[in-house]
């Protein structure tokens, strides 16, 4: 059910950017995504949710905006939804730290050890062991292995 969800989440949104993408500038994406952030430090998830929707329709190859999506997604507690947004960050760029970083501590919040400590040995590969995102990801597994 869940990889129906995630590829009909997907097909909404591939669907929907193709005719957003050429409306909008890049001034408009630019402040969309810098208000998204905002909203995220104020950890106002909906309307972070509704600025990256927004965003991620302008700009449907934006590693970042789908990474974001995904964390404010988690946070708000829609866990599948949030999995499908890093695992497209992650199609689009494949080294993106954050996004493996946070689809790691997705999977440690849906009990996926096993999936979030692949997402671990990744990041050891793209930045080593002393990056942040591996250490973060390390204490979050380390912290759920404990329970």
């Amino acid at each position: 059910m869940n990889k129906i969800y995630c590829i009909a989440v997907l097909f909404c949104f591939q669907s929907v950017t193709l005719n957003a993408a050429d409306l909008s500038g890049a001034a408009d994406a630019g402040s969309d995504l810098g208000a998204a952030k905002s909203h995220i430090e104020k950890k106002d998830w909906s309307a972070a949710i509704s600025t990256l929707e927004k965003f991620i329709k302008a700009n449907p190859n934006n590693a970042d905006g789908y990474n974001l999506l995904g964390y404010s997604l988690r946070n708000a507690k829609r866990y599948s939804e949030s999995i499908c947004n890093y695992k497209e960050a992650l199609r689009i760029d494949p080294q993106h730290r954050g996004a493996h970083e946070y689809l790691g501590v997705a999977y440690v919040q849906n009990k996926e050890l096993p999936k979030a400590k692949e997402l671990l040995v990744s990041l050891e590969k793209i930045c080593g062991q002393q990056c942040e995102e591996y250490q973060d990801l390390k204490k979050t597994i380390a912290k759920a292995e404990k329970k």
